[in-house]
């Protein structure tokens, strides 16, 4: 009888990524039903592995941005040996992801090349990004035969993050949004930076649409966000819902989930709602929705194509921003109600 596997996962550090990661865990356990597969990833993205049923255990970690934390690092991996994991699935490209696999002594550990980390990696992919220009099918195709891989063969589930209902409403009781009117949901934040944020000013022309037709608009964002979610609720007269800054990631997730619409810059949040399967029209500049689009059926993508977009810069580098001011309100509008129609 073969042996069963057992798989590590190093997670991403971003929430988008690791939505993304849910694809990976659903492949795998797609074709070997009977794997176990648990998560090594950083604490705040803890309510997001919970929310993956294909994932047994998330072992958090709270390495600090940017050291290398090698006695921390060695002491989790010695503490993973008595699992004995037969395969580790490292996602992130540095040299410091893959410490952990190789002191677990991991026996097969497989992960892109990437910051001369060959001595760590027994199984190390050179990656083609043309092949693969999507994120996600990066982390699905690293669960599987490198041999059998074919440009035509690159299918991948789409994330389905689960949600419980009991939590669900105890969420809204705690924040007093038990309404009956429809729910649109506002992302304006992207902490990638400013280049991927679309104007407070025609969000709010959005949202005031939508008031206007007695929807309920609720802003989620982390406490980065809240300056942008205040001015579009100034704009429309203080009647939308600010939430940015006041609920966790597993809040935030169970309200989520219950909007009729979300309208959201390339984000976290973005690839949550997605996750979570909500009518989602996503607003890209700066990035490339060929990257990291939204995975879920029912989408669209709002983009206004110019000369310099998308430039992936942090900060618009000729500093008008045109691939977001020119993209107005009535096409988000429009696209929204090609989905809720």
């Amino acid at each position: 009888m073969s042996q069963q596997r057992r798989y590590l996962i190093v997670g991403p550090s971003w929430v988008g990524d690791m939505v993304m990661a849910q694809s990976l865990c659903i492949d795998l356990k797609t074709r070997f039903p009977n794997a176990s597969i648990d998560m090594l990833a950083p604490q705040w993205t803890a309510a997001l592995v919970d929310r993956m049923p294909e994932v047994e255990q998330l072992i958090p970690t709270q390495f600090t941005h940017g050291k290398l934390g090698l006695g921390e690092r060695w002491n989790i991996g010695k503490s993973l040996r008595a699992k004995s994991y037969t395969h580790a699935i490292v996602l992130p490209n540095s040299l410091k992801s893959a410490l952990v696999p190789a002191f677990a002594k991991i026996p097969l550990r497989t992960g892109f090349l990437g910051e001369q980390r060959w001595a760590l990696l027994t199984d190390v992919r050179k990656l083609d990004k043309k092949l693969l220009p999507m994120t996600v099918e990066r982390f699905v195709v690293l669960g599987r035969n490198k041999q059998s891989i074919q440009a035509s063969e690159i299918d991948f589930p789409t994330p389905r993050l689960s949600v419980n209902e009991a939590a669900v409403s105890a969420t809204r009781d705690r924040f007093n949004l038990v309404h009956p009117q429809p729910v649109l949901a506002l992302c304006p934040g992207a902490e990638f930076g400013s280049s991927k944020r679309w104007p407070a000013k025609h969000f709010a022309q959005v949202a005031e649409h939508y008031l206007e037709r007695g929807w309920l608009v609720w802003m989620f964002g982390s406490a980065n966000d809240i300056g942008d979610c205040q001015r579009i609720n100034d704009l429309v007269g203080g009647r939308a819902k600010m939430l940015a800054g006041e609920t966790s990631l597993p809040e935030a997730v169970d309200l989520i989930s219950v909007a009729d619409l979300v309208i959201s810059n390339d984000s976290g949040l973005m690839h949550i709602a997605a996750g979570l399967n909500r009518p989602l029209v996503a607003v890209y500049g700066s990035t490339d929705p060929m990257h990291t689009p939204p995975l879920n059926a029912n989408h669209r993508i709002a983009q206004r194509e110019i000369e310099c977009s998308p430039c992936f810069k942090r900060e618009c580098p000729l500093h008008h921003h045109d691939c977001m001011n020119l993209l107005g309100a009535d096409k988000i509008i429009e696209l929204a109600e090609e989905l809720l129609t």
